[in-house]
């Protein structure tokens, strides 16, 4: 029998297929999926969970025209299938490859560029104004997950799209892995509560009590019942989205091919804006992954039949120090907390959770209210330290000036995913963080080259006073030179003097700085070699002394050129005279995806790249001195 997903190559080919073989057709996709991410990696669960939901948003919507936004994008995969780029599945996520998110430069279907979270509301609200004002008469539908529903960004789009009176379908896709569930639960235990007959026995008690109060009782009466129909007023299913002004509809079985077309041809009928609620299984249809959700969220490669990972890292990453260093710390010092937007398992603080489980919070997608309510924590005499991937810390910039660093609150920020992340591509680099923290008055910005050094950097900033950024990659944290254990504070490591050359590294392009180092010398330089770790305040006076013997010198970092660590040291070196400086770092465009080892090689910043280049430079010097 012929595949039906064979018969897909373009969008809107899904109209062409029968619905009563739409059953076949998702379960082709799911084994496709399973085939192609089980050797590339990838987000797996959230798609799985979504075929359906997919498949009939496609076959009721006309995608030429049509937009449909997806939030964050992990759940984009179908899209992509249904619109014509099987074969990308092939290098997904790869150098040069399909991308694991919405891109609308990969294809003219991803109508809206996402990584992110949250977003979905607004650009859908967005998109739907702008066409109002065209006067075309396009579809425009945001699908965002109940976990992306804990940012703030979404309810401030929900709000301005329910006063909006415009036409916009927003699908919320509940897994019931979210606040969704935390929702459900108290609602299904209040009702279960108000039939239960001991709450009956006790609601007609207390009336009883109370009609025996004379003037007094009577408004107790009416004032509970107030209370109590307030909070079944707001608990009750949609009634939050109808205030907002919205027309709710669900919520609607997410896997039944039926009542999603029928509910999605006759939402077309309503004017302003709908929301949806949908109800799906998170990793349908693969029994791991339905199992364990989170745990097949991102994956790497794995062996379908088992679910087993295919490749195993035995080294221990940076998430790891630092999240065993947070016990460590914990247990010496009870002023100490932990935060975590949604990331504990991505940043280590599984242990300090389990540990210390009344010092640990996690406040959802929600960045900058984690900021702004670490500050308040500081405010009041603890030890906060906020665990984010650089790339998440961006939502929270304001937060981090006004909120932290102008009070000069102790505040730690533990940066997780700074620098080249990987396979997630341009929305998740971390190349910004330098740039966009190296400005701003009373923060200390630090950088290990290693696990010892994350370790000794955290001891110190929590020792420390006002706020402190400490930031690391994703990648192996295996210690692999002698270091010097102390780290004082605003003080650099010269870890080998010399002179004419100086290579001056920021946290882990250490290990590349060395390499090229090392090449240098095996020529008869006698370059000398810092690890700079305190990108802010920068160590001025082991600057002064490099400059005083160095007629070339050199910065190298994982972070965006523009504004990152080699800028700081320029400001100084410029005013030297006969210095020749050159920073090496990722030029002023967004980094595609690609592994760590790809791009640090595509852009030069590999030991062979930063030799190549550096011994370039001294070749060009010595030819104009003659």
């Amino acid at each position: 029998m012929d595949k039906l997903l064979d018969s897909i190559n373009k969008a809107n080919d899904i109209k062409k297929i029968p619905v009563k073989d739409f059953p076949r057709l998702a379960k082709e996709i799911r084994g496709f999926l399973l085939e192609n991410i089980s050797k590339t990696g990838g987000h797996l669960a959230s798609n799985l969970g979504v075929v359906e939901l997919t498949m009939a948003l496609h076959y009721t919507m006309d995608l030429e025209k049509d937009k449909i936004v997806w939030d964050v994008g992990h759940q984009a995969y179908i899209h992509k299938i249904l619109t014509g780029r099987k074969e990308g599945f092939k290098n997904l996520r790869q150098l040069d490859g399909l991308s694991g998110f919405p891109k609308p430069s990969e294809s003219k279907y991803d109508s809206f560029a996402t990584g992110h979270s949250s977003t979905s509301i607004s650009a859908a609200l967005g998109m739907a104004i702008a066409r109002d004002l065209k006067g075309s008469n396009e579809r425009i539908v945001a699908v965002i997950g109940d976990g992306s529903m804990t940012g703030g960004l979404a309810y401030e789009a929900l709000n301005n799209a329910g006063r909006s009176n415009t036409n916009i379908l927003v699908v919320l896709n509940d897994n019931q892995m979210s606040i969704s569930n935390n929702v459900g639960a108290v609602s299904r235990h209040l009702n279960d509560l108000r039939t239960a007959q001991a709450y009956l026995n006790a609601k007609a008690g207390v009336h009883k009590v109370l009609d025996k109060i004379p003037v007094i009782g009577m408004t107790l009466d009416k004032t509970i019942e107030k209370i109590k129909d307030g909070i079944k007023f707001f608990l009750v299913s949609g009634i939050m989205f109808e205030e907002l002004g919205f027309n709710y509809v669900g919520p609607v079985n997410g896997h039944n091919f039926d009542e999603l077309i029928d509910v999605l041809n006759n939402i077309k009928k309503i004017n302003g804006p709908v929301l949806l609620h949908v109800r799906t299984k998170k990793g349908k249809g693969y029994r791991f992954a339905e199992q364990l959700p989170w745990d097949y969220h991102g994956v790497g490669s794995f062996n379908i039949k088992n679910g087993c990972p295919t490749s195993k890292n035995k080294k221990t990453s940076f998430s790891k120090v630092f999240g065993d260093t947070m016990v460590s710390l914990g247990r010496e010092n009870k002023k100490l907390v932990a935060i975590s937007a949604a990331m504990t398992s991505g940043t280590g603080l599984d242990d300090f959770q389990l540990t210390f489980p009344k010092r640990f919070f996690d406040v959802g997608i929600a960045e900058q209210h984690a900021v702004t309510f670490a500050a308040g924590i500081a405010a009041s005499g603890f030890i906060p330290v906020f665990a984010v991937y650089s790339t998440f810390l961006q939502r929270a910039y304001d937060e981090i000036i006004t909120d932290v660093a102008m009070q000069n609150l102790h505040v730690i920020f533990a940066i997780d995913r700074a620098g080249i992340v990987g396979a997630d591509g341009e929305t998740h680099q971390g190349i910004f963080d330098i740039s966009y923290l190296s400005g701003i008055p009373n923060l200390t910005i630090m950088a290990p080259r290693s696990g010892k050094e994350l370790k000794n950097m955290l001891s110190k900033a929590v020792a420390m006073d006002g706020p402190v950024a400490i930031r690391y990659p994703r990648s192996d944290a295996e210690e692999e030179w002698n270091i010097n254990e102390e780290v004082e504070y605003g003080k650099a490591e010269i870890v080998e003097d010399g002179c004419e050359i100086a290579v001056l590294s920021c946290g882990t392009m250490f290990r590349y700085a060395k390499g090229a180092v090392d090449k240098l010398k095996e020529e008869g330089y006698s370059p000398a070699l810092v690890n700079i770790r305190f990108i802010k305040p920068l160590d001025i006076e082991a600057v002064n002394y490099i400059c005083e013997k160095c007629e070339y010198i050199f910065t190298v970092e994982d972070n965006i050129v523009a504004g990152g660590f080699g800028s700081c040291i320029e400001s100084v070196v410029c005013r030297k005279n006969g210095i020749e400086f050159k920073a090496f770092g990722f030029p002023d465009k967004f980094i595609e995806q690609g592994t760590r080892e790809q791009l640090f090689k595509r852009y030069g910043l590999d030991s062979e790249g930063l030799y190549n280049s550096i011994k370039s430079i001294l070749e060009k010097g010595k030819e104009q001195n003659g």
